[in-house]
């Protein structure tokens, strides 16, 4: 996710350090660099995504085994209490470390998946976190770009007229208008 955030900031600066059009508040920047910069952000994300997916993956295997052990733990008890089953008071006390040791594996295997449930909700808060501060930069260089020219004096043309700029940015050497 630091990856992500600095290629963000290195975008952030390609465009804040983009050489400026004589009076407009358009800027002419290079669209490979652009470009590269944008397919790095997107690589991170990717990443950041196939970590959170790989997390889950892990939760759902270690509920899993929590399960097993539990399942396995219930069957040796049984086992145990069969065998004891000849003594009355030696089946009672067996019928009562099976429930026991039962209890005990189910409170474990909820505690297993609450754990993994809460490391989960963490990284995805993390996660959510670092995409919307990503979002409101992102905003905010869109408002920066797009608010410079709407508030610029200067940008008036001599011929009088207001050029529309709401998302002028010129990339080099390309005027798609």
């Amino acid at each position: 996710m630091r990856d992500v955030q600095a290629e963000i900031q290195s975008l952030r600066d390609l465009i804040e350090h983009a050489r400026a059009m004589p009076m407009s508040a358009s800027a002419v920047i290079n669209r490979a660099e652009v470009l590269q910069a944008i397919d790095r952000v997107s690589a991170g994300l990717v990443e950041a995504t196939s970590e959170s997916h790989a997390l889950v993956a892990t939760r759902e295997e270690v509920i899993a085994q929590g399960e097993a052990d539990a399942r396995e733990t219930v069957r040796l008890a049984e086992l145990e209490r069969d065998r004891l089953v000849s003594d009355t008071e030696v089946f009672r006390l067996a019928s009562r470390e099976a429930e026991r040791l039962r209890d005990e594996a189910a409170t474990e295997a909820v505690q297993l998946r609450r754990d993994a449930d809460d490391y989960i909700e963490q990284r995805f808060a993390n996660f959510e976190h670092s995409l919307e501060r990503t979002l409101v930069e992102v905003r905010r260089g869109i408002a920066n770009l797009s608010g410079r020219s709407a508030f610029d004096p200067e940008s008036e043309p001599a011929n009088g007229k207001r050029a529309a700029v709401a998302d002028d940015v010129l990339l080099s050497g390309h005027d798609d208008r």
